[in-house]
């Protein structure tokens, strides 16, 4: 005899079925809430390679020129500075000529060696989109620097910073040349000048740093570097800027455009080549490499005043940025 339906009873368990599916899609939605896509979650690595942070990823859009003045203040400015060995410096320049011969996964494996990571993003800005090869480990201790590479076009040149924070408002220098022409690579310190009491961070005038060894990988390729510094009003108080090559000498065609150009822009300029100047950069060993490898270096110093005044900052890049060999 079949059993009697009982109307309460289903009615109930229709209910209780119902809030049990709506249970499961809310806490489905909740877990894509937290668990990129993929199925990478907080124990997986991110777009740079940590686990569980929340760095930029390939689809992020970010202040180019925030994140490296972010970088400078937060990192730079409070860094101590390890000495790396010469297999991390070495693994490092290689890993970014892998990057640039187009092999991607083959120079982040490398960089894994050295707790270094690639992110990948697009500057709010310029909308071009950037690589940043950067320290991971112990960000903060080791000061090696970053390396920032626009993909929106074949690399060509560098432009370097050696003294963020020792050269106050550098790195603006160095990020407006960077989005002032495409096909830059912008090769940054990350630490103080002064953070090593033995003077061996001071990237400019030694050979065993991760940024010389990456500067001295972009000149085997040929790339022509400008490098920037600042000076004190008083050094040159009748200059803003001091254009040198260094102790080189195959760039003077690109340091008279670019002095040319900063000249008509109204800049008062210290022609190294043409009279004596103060700070022409004669030991600075990255000009010393191009000049073994023959490929153009400018030394360009700009003063306090110049440095400290946004508009004038971005005019003095885009006219270096111009003058620049194609």
């Amino acid at each position: 005899m079949p059993a009697l339906r009982n109307p309460a009873t289903e009615v109930t368990i229709k209910r209780t079925l119902i809030g049990i599916a709506v249970t499961v899609v809310t806490l489905g939605a909740l877990v894509a809430l937290f668990v990129p896509f993929g199925g990478r979650g907080t124990d997986a690595a991110n777009g740079d390679g940590r686990r569980g942070s929340s760095a930029p990823g390939d689809h992020d859009r970010v202040d180019l020129a925030r994140r490296i003045t972010d970088f400078t203040r937060d990192t730079v400015a409070r860094s101590d500075y390890l000495p790396p060995l010469r297999a991390q410096r070495r693994t490092a320049a290689e890993a970014v000529g892998l990057f640039l011969d187009g092999r991607r996964a083959e120079a982040g494996r490398r960089l894994d060696d050295i707790d270094f990571g690639i992110r990948t993003y697009t500057d709010t800005a310029t909308g071009r989109r950037f690589a940043e090869i950067s320290d991971r480990a112990a960000e903060g201790r080791r000061g090696w620097g970053r390396v920032y590479i626009d993909l929106s076009a074949t690399s060509r040149w560098s432009v370097q910073v050696p003294h963020p924070v020792a050269d106050s408002g550098s790195e603006q220098l160095g990020i407006g040349v960077l989005r002032a022409r495409r096909g830059g690579v912008l090769v940054m310190a990350g630490t103080h000048r002064n953070a090593d009491k033995k003077g061996r961070a001071d990237v400019a005038h030694r050979r065993d740093t991760v940024f010389d060894a990456v500067c001295d990988e972009l000149a085997a390729r040929r790339f022509p570097g400008l490098q920037v510094h600042g000076f004190a009003d008083s050094t040159e108080p009748d200059y803003d800027v001091i254009a040198s090559l260094g102790s080189a000498d195959k760039g003077l065609p690109t340091a008279r455009r670019a002095a040319t150009a900063l000249r008509r822009d109204g800049f008062a300029v210290c022609r190294a080549w043409a009279r004596r100047c103060a700070l022409e950069g004669r030991g600075n060993v990255q000009g010393r490499e191009a000049e073994d490898q023959g490929v153009p270096f400018l030394h360009m110093e700009f003063s306090r005043t110049v440095r400290d005044d946004a508009a004038r900052v971005k005019r003095a890049s885009a006219a270096m940025a111009a003058a620049l060999p194609s």
